[in-house]
């Protein structure tokens, strides 16, 4: 049930025509998802139910300062309109105090986007079943933050508003520390899940990258990866759950020599694995390529630092997503099962994870019905 509204709560988000509308369901996702991440009850998914709460309720206050001052200063109305609804001419010595609550906004909105250094509900959020992890990592909740705010500094506040400014400095900056912490928090866990987490919030800061280019190019690169992060992340969570489902075993030094006895399973996370690095003909290169041209096209100092987080967060992709498929594949020393029989997943689990494998190879190779560029 919850699951059902989660998604229709998510619909909402994305049809909004208006940001109170937006505001109003954004507050819905936090309710409705709740329940999901103490689902087990235990002691560990009411902390992280808690932390989850109360990140979620704070960053929504500063979005809500951001609500009121577009409707204040938006000549009365939360229209998404392309290019924003401010008129910079008639702001008066306000424009600075706008800048600030811009920022306020983005962070607000960057908590569900696990936007550094508000990020770590997510990890935390890991204790919930798979598929709500799923949910939370890949589509509805994370994408909920990063569509929130690509709506306001396109659609509200507008880029040419806010480009050049001290407050895009501010965001993309942050941006760029998101994706660096991220991928490297994720090189030293040893949690199966957790490890996904951290990956979550470096690749999902691609997306917000996209959104403090305030290009149309930069755009275009974050609704690209909006669209292929989650079916990237969401291959690797279900190889991930079928893993924990077969054997029981969380920790990545628990998994060696999986791979010969999951064989469909670990090759299909290695192949959601190259295409989160950006291997040329997957989808991830496309997104991440799309982002790098519009930061060199944008001729601010700061996407160029950002190009190099994108190349050094890839590396450190290709070191921690690997290791989980090397390890499973060529152990080091022979494994002992005892009399637990190991094996690949029934038809029921199988069936989504190849789906997906085959959306990851065919936008790689045909991305023009996602990607207009």
């Amino acid at each position: 049930l919850f699951y059902t509204v989660t998604y229709a709560v998510t619909l909402g988000i994305a049809f909004a025509a208006n940001l109170v509308t937006l505001y109003f369901f954004y507050e819905m996702l936090t309710l409705v998802t709740l329940p999901l991440v103490f689902y087990t009850m235990t002691r560990e998914a009411v902390l992280a139910s808690r932390k989850y709460l109360y990140y979620s309720l704070g960053g929504a206050a500063f979005a809500f300062i951001g609500l009121i001052f577009i409707l204040s200063y938006g000549h009365g109305t939360t229209e998404f309109v392309l290019g924003g609804v401010l008129q910079p001419e008639n702001l008066g010595g306000v424009r600075n105090t706008l800048l600030f609550v811009y920022v306020l906004s983005f962070f607000g909105f960057g908590v569900k986007a696990a936007l550094f250094p508000f990020s770590s509900w997510l990890p935390r959020a890991g204790v919930a079943p798979t598929p709500v992890t799923a949910l939370l990592h890949a589509v509805a909740v994370v994408k909920s933050g990063a569509f929130a705010i690509l709506r306001i500094t396109y659609y509200n506040f507008g880029a040419d508003f806010l480009r050049g400014t001290w407050a895009q400095d501010i965001v993309m900056t942050a941006v760029i520390i998101t994706i660096l912490y991220g991928c490297s928090m994720a090189l030293k866990e040893r949690h199966l899940k957790r490890r996904l987490a951290y990956s979550t919030i470096s690749n999902l800061s691609y997306l917000l990258f996209g959104a403090a280019l305030m290009t149309p190019l930069g755009l275009a690169g974050a609704l690209s990866h909006m669209v292929f992060h989650g079916i990237m992340k969401i291959c690797a969570f279900f190889c991930a759950g079928a893993v924990i489902k077969q054997t029981e075993k969380e920790f990545i030094y628990e998994l060696d020599g999986l791979g010969r006895k999951m064989p469909k399973v670990f090759g299909i996370l290695g192949i959601a694995s190259f295409s989160l690095m950006g291997v040329p003909g997957l989808c991830g290169f496309i997104s991440k390529w799309n982002l790098a041209k519009a930061a060199v096209l944008s001729d601010n100092p700061i996407a160029y630092i950002g190009i190099g987080a994108l190349l050094l967060s890839g590396l450190l992709t290709g070191i921690y997503m690997m290791a989980i498929v090397i390890r499973g594949l060529f152990p080091l020393a022979e494994v002992n099962y005892g009399k637990q029989q190991v094996q690949d997943p029934n038809w029921y689990m199988i069936l989504p994870l190849i789906v997906l494998t085959v959306f990851i190879v065919y936008f790689g190779l045909f991305s023009k019905p996602i990607v207009l560029l």
